[in-house]
This record gives C-alpha cells, sequence and structure tokens, in this order.
C-alpha cells in the first residue's frame, strides 16, 4: 500500500493544480471587467457593455468552481496534515480565516450586485461594484499568500510545547505576516493571474480574427488583451529575475535545485539542459555524473544582480536533505522558456498594432490561439517550483513534511481518498471548460464568415462551426 505521505502529498498536489487555475481567471479577470464597467459607463458604447457583461459571466463560473475546489484544500489540512495543523494552526489559522470573512465576503457580496444589478443601481454604485470585487478576488490572495509565504521564510514565532507536541506561538505579527517572501509572492502571483488572463482574451480573439468571424467586440478584446500583454509579459520577466535572487539569498537549497548545482563554486554558468549520464544516476545525480549544456558565468550573474565570478553553494554543501532536483530544475526552465515566449509574443503583437497589420497576420492569431492556456501552465510550473523546491520541509527549517501529515492516516484511506479527488478534481475541470467553450460559442458576439477571394481571383466563403 502506498506511504501515506506521499499519497496525502499527491492528493494535495493534485486539489490544488486543478483549484489554482480558477482564482487565476478571477483575479486575471477583475482588471479587465473594471476597465469594461468604467468604459461602458463612460461611453455609453454597445460594446463595452456586451464585453462587461459576457466576461462576468466568465468570471462568475470561475468564482463558483473556485469556491467549491478552495474549500476542500482547506480541510484537507485536518484531514491529512492534522500534525501541522496543530503545531502551526495559531499562525497559519488566522490568515485563513480573515480571508473567508473579509475578502471573500467581501467580493461574494458585491458580486450580486455586479452579476444582477445593472439595471438595478446607479452607475456609481455599479461601478463601486465592480471595483470592490475585484478588491476582494486581490485581498483572498493577500491571505492565501501571507500563510503560504510564512512556511518558506518563517518569521515572528517561538516554538513551544503543549501536551509533549511542538506548536508555533505568534510573538510578532508583523514579522511573521510581513516576512520577506511575501511581497515578492505576490506581485509575482498576481501578475502572473493577469498575463495569464490577457493572452487567454487575446488568444481566444484571435481565433475569431483568424476565422474571419471578428466583430467589434473581438476586436477590441483582442487589442485590450494584448495591451495588458505589453506590459506584464516584460515585468514579469525583470520581477522574476529579481525575485530568484531573493530566493538564492533565503533558500539557498531551493536555489541550488533550480541550477541543479550540486557542487559550491564560483563562475558558474546557466544550465540550458542536464541530464544524468548514469541511468542509476536518475533519481539521485551528482555534478560529476550530469551531462550539461550551459551559457558560462550566467548564473552567478543572475544570483548576484551583476558579479559573473559570485559562489553559488552547491546541494552537497547545504546540511538539509535535497528536493527533487529533477522535477524543480525542469519544472523552472519550462516556466522560464514559457515566459521569454510570452515577451516576444507580446513585441511581436506589439509591432503589428504599430504598423496596422495586427488583424492581418494569420501567423500572429495562430500563435495567440495556441498560448491562450499557456499563462495558466506557466503559474502551474510556478507553484510546482514553489512547494516541491522547498522539500523536505512543509515549514521551511521548521517541520518536515512528513511529521506534518495526520498520525492516524493508514495508506489505504489516504489512496482511496486520491482516487476519489483525482475523479472529482478532474471533472470539475472537463465541466469548467466545457460550460465556458459553450459560452464562447454560443453567446459571444460574432458575424458569420464573409467571402473571402482565392489565388485565381474566384470567391470562397470560409466555413463557420458554430
Amino acid at each position: 500500500m502506498i506511504d501515506p505521505v506521499i499519497a496525502s502529498r499527491l492528493q494535495f498536489a493534485v486539489t490544488t493544480i486543478v483549484h489554482i487555475i480558477f482564482p487565476v481567471m478571477s483575479m486575471g479577470l477583475a482588471p479587465f471587467l473594471i476597465y469594461f464597467t468604467w468604459k461602458e459607463i463612460r461611453t455609453d458604447e454597445q460594446v463595452y457593455e456586451q464585453l462587461r457583461a459576457f466576461w462576468t459571466k466568465v468570471f462568475a463560473i470561475s468564482f463558483v468552481v473556485g469556491t467549491v475546489t478552495g474549500i476542500v484544500l482547506e480541510f484537507e489540512f485536518g484531514t491529512n496534515f492534522a500534525a501541522f495543523s496543530t503545531a502551526a494552526g495559531e499562525l497559519f489559522g488566522g490568515p485563513l480565516a480573515i480571508e473567508g470573512m473579509m475578502a471573500f465576503m467581501l467580493e461574494a457580496t458585491f458580486l450580486g450586485i455586479f452579476v444582477f444589478g445593472r439595471d438595478r443601481v446607479s452607475d456609481r454604485l455599479y461601478m463601486l461594484s465592480s471595483v470592490l470585487v475585484g478588491l476582494g478576488t486581490w485581498l483572498s490572495a493577500v491571505w492565501i499568500l501571507v500563510a503560504n509565504s510564512w512556511m518558506q521564510t518563517p518569521r515572528g514565532f517561538e516554538m513551544a510545547h503543549e501536551s509533549g507536541q511542538p506548536v508555533v506561538t505568534l510573538v510578532d505579527p508583523v514579522a511573521a505576516y510581513a516576512n520577506p517572501r511575501f511581497p515578492w509572492m505576490y506581485v509575482h502571483m498576481q501578475n502572473a493571474a493577469v498575463l495569464s488572463v490577457a493572452l487567454f482574451l487575446t488568444g481566444v480573439a484571435a481565433y475569431y480574427v483568424w476565422t474571419n468571424r471578428d466583430t467589434e467586440f473581438w476586436r477590441k478584446t483582442m487589442k485590450a488583451g494584448l495591451a495588458v500583454l505589453l506590459v506584464t509579459a516584460p515585468f514579469q520577466a525583470v520581477h522574476g529575475d529579481a525575485y530568484g535572487r531573493h530566493v538564492a539569498d533565503t533558500q539557498p537549497q531551493k536555489f541550488a535545485a533550480m541550477e541543479a548545482q550540486y557542487d559550491t563554486r564560483s563562475s558558474v554558468g546557466l544550465k540550458l539542459l542536464a541530464f544524468p549520464t548514469s541511468l542509476e544516476d536518475v533519481t539521485d545525480p551528482h555534478a560529476e555524473d550530469l551531462f550539461v549544456v550551459e551559457v558560462p558565468f550566467v548564473a552567478s550573474l543572475l544570483a548576484s544582480g551583476g558579479d559573473p565570478d559570485a559562489q553559488i553553494t552547491g546541494l552537497n554543501d547545504l546540511p538539509a536533505e535535497s528536493p527533487p532536483v529533477a522535477v524543480v530544475f525542469w519544472a523552472f526552465r519550462a516556466m522560464v522558456g514559457l515566459g521569454v515566449w510570452f515577451v516576444l509574443l507580446a513585441f511581436w503583437g506589439g509591432y503589428r498594432w504599430y504598423r496596422g497589420e495586427l488583424f492581418e497576420d494569420d501567423l500572429l492569431a495562430k500563435a495567440l490561439v495556441g498560448s491562450s492556456v499557456l499563462g495558466i501552465l506557466a503559474v502551474e510550473l510556478g507553484w510546482i517550483v514553489t512547494e516541491v523546491g522547498r522539500q523536505p520541509w512543509v515549514i521551511q527549517g521548521v517541520m518536515k513534511t512528513h511529521a506534518g501529515v495526520s498520525p492516524g492516516l493508514t495508506g489505504a484511506e489516504a489512496l482511496t481518498t486520491l482516487a476519489g479527488f483525482v475523479g472529482v478534481y478532474s471533472a470539475l475541470l472537463v465541466l469548467y471548460w466545457y460550460v465556458v467553450v459553450r459560452l464562447v460559442r454560443e453567446e459571444a458576439p460574432t458575424r458569420p464568415p464573409t467571402p473571402e477571394r482565392d489565388a485565381s481571383g474566384t470567391e470562397e466563403v470560409v466555413a463557420s462551426d458554430d
């Protein structure tokens, strides 16, 4: 039977990987909805009313499914990680409770006005409701990331013992909740959410442009998404570079795993590829066993913020056990590779827009369509780096993951719930995707395909799949 520690970790990973999609959609859509609402009230143009009404439906669907999948995550702290909850409940429970009582209630209350109240309240109150819905969505992320960032860089606590068990006691709330990791995580996560939704909006709009069924609705959607992408994609790259230096300073073990750096040395190159040369070393590789393709000096340059000769501490010289290096290394590279593609895609689209050819470039449209969900994939990869890179700790340097698992949990129980959660969450994800795709196809304003001339000069009609 599977180890309950492994099964519990897999279950939490599966539920988190599915759940994060819906907050990303909600948080990323919020700024767009505020903008569309403001433009609708200011200009009284029908297209902005359509944009606000349509994307509000996607937001509401994401909010509902995100609520359902998120509540279960909090229960898992008690069912699968009861020892962790007992030890860290005083510090960890507060932010989660505040998130529910303050941020979630603010969002849920004004979402009712925003969804159903357009013809029932004044423009001023309706505009306020859009802002407060967005504020509630972003405040939810504050308290979730306060809790998670404390697990990465714990501060403001002391260890005590109650009934023979170690317990975290909060002694400095400011130090704990404003810990060094929080601002980095929050800015990176929120920008990633907006970037992901910008890619999604731009990709869906590009599909209708590419298939010659575009309307003013889709053209404005594409422009709004691309404008945001032009800001968020480069910013994510710059911020991510600085964030990496913070990780190197505060979690050298995670940074070494990100770079597959086993030996401590100076003038370290950035590894583009790294493979063990022996099958026996796949699960436990060492520096001398790696086949590496690297760019000289760049890892030291990035880790230090400008010194190509800077020293990077290797995993072999760090006191704690190593995280699964291959998972962290490849997830980090895939995330960075996607980030580079997003920057190139944004500049490509911006150049075509500047030239007045945004809606005539079929290759760009295909690239945008193919990239529509890659932002969410990049978020998933980022969380894998964040959480797997912290292993074997559930609270960095304080409590190991195996010590946080519920002591009475058996392998059979953990495996049964894991299978159940995989089935239920997979079904929810498929249902969510089906509803969103159907909504886009049936309710978004489109026009029939228009005749286009082929090379011989005869007219051919682009077929519609509606």
